[in-house]
């Protein structure tokens, strides 16, 4: 049997490996493992994501979607300490990774769990992905109409999608499949990559405008 990095338990050996890196502007050593994606280094779309999106909120809940072995969920709850930061993937392998590496660099604020795991009710300010685009385009598109709309008001999803592997298809896809407030626009380009980006806006006043009378 072959292992994919979206395998839920791989069966290949671990072969842990340690490699060193810079997220959010600070040198860091990982550890990373074979059955999971790009074991050997960070690969060039998330580098492209990491370096195309903002800073995020100071808190709230975050959603690294696909997280890996954790650079994305890293580099955000560096950045926000006072976040929540849910590291979501099926691969059992890939959260054991996640969680080794926040403990390793002393983050208490990352979650790495199993989509299911991820409470009902969390909304989240911010989404950082490098989505699974060989798992397909029907599996792909039911994940994003999964978490995209657990965007809070006035919150943004970033993701990052290789040009030749349909990034602007799917472009037009989310546009057309998220038309009720939210706006989707590319935000940048890089090494064959673009960085999307999905606003969630605010809900329109549920009562009319009350105007002062003269």
């Amino acid at each position: 049997m072959v292992d994919h990095y979206f395998s839920a338990s791989p069966t290949s050996p671990e072969n842990l490996r340690r490699i060193r890196l810079t997220l959010a502007g600070r040198p860091v050593e990982l550890t990373t493992a074979a059955g999971v994606f790009s074991p050997e280094r960070l690969d060039v779309g998330t580098s492209v994501l990491l370096a195309n999106t903002p800073e995020p909120p100071s808190g709230g809940d975050f959603l690294d979607l696909g997280c890996g072995w954790g650079p994305i969920a890293l580099s955000l709850a560096m950045m926000s300490p006072r976040a929540r930061v849910w590291a979501v993937d099926v691969n059992e392998r890939a959260l054991d990774l996640v969680r080794r590496n926040a403990a390793s660099l002393g983050l208490d604020n990352v979650n790495a769990v199993l989509p299911d795991d991820v409470p009902e009710q969390v909304t989240f300010r911010a989404i950082r992905s490098n989505p699974p685009i060989r798992v397909g385009k029907s599996v792909l598109h039911e994940l994003l109409e999964t978490w995209i709309p657990r965007l809070a008001e006035r919150s943004d999803a970033h993701l990052v999608v290789k040009r030749d592997l349909g990034s602007d298809s799917l472009q037009r896809w989310l546009a057309s499949s998220f038309a009720d407030g939210f706006s989707v626009y590319r935000t940048a380009t890089g090494k064959g990559y673009r960085v999307l980006k999905v606003r969630r806006h605010g809900s329109p006043p549920t009562e009319p405008l009350q105007l002062p009378e003269v």
